[in-house]
């Protein structure tokens, strides 16, 4: 269920930071029995009752490649 890191022992740090999303994460998958749609339906819905709270920006544009990057992706 967890992803791996370089080595199996990284899944054993104990990082306060990842046990408390990993707790939220398992707490929103028993609140919702383990279905996505349902968790989806309740984020969008609060997104709708508190739009103040949402960051809009415009997207950036996109970075343009180097000449001789440009060059190489060619190849």
């Amino acid at each position: 269920m967890y992803s791996r890191g370089v080595d199996d022992h990284m899944n054993n740090v104990d990082d306060p930071i990842v046990a408390e999303t990993r707790a939220i994460r398992n707490e929103l998958a028993e609140r919702f029995g383990n279905d996505v749609d349902a968790l989806c339906d309740f984020l969008a819905t609060r997104e709708a009752e508190h739009e103040e709270l949402l960051v809009n920006r415009p997207p950036k544009a996109p970075h343009r490649m180097m000449a001789s990057a440009e060059a190489s992706a060619r190849k």
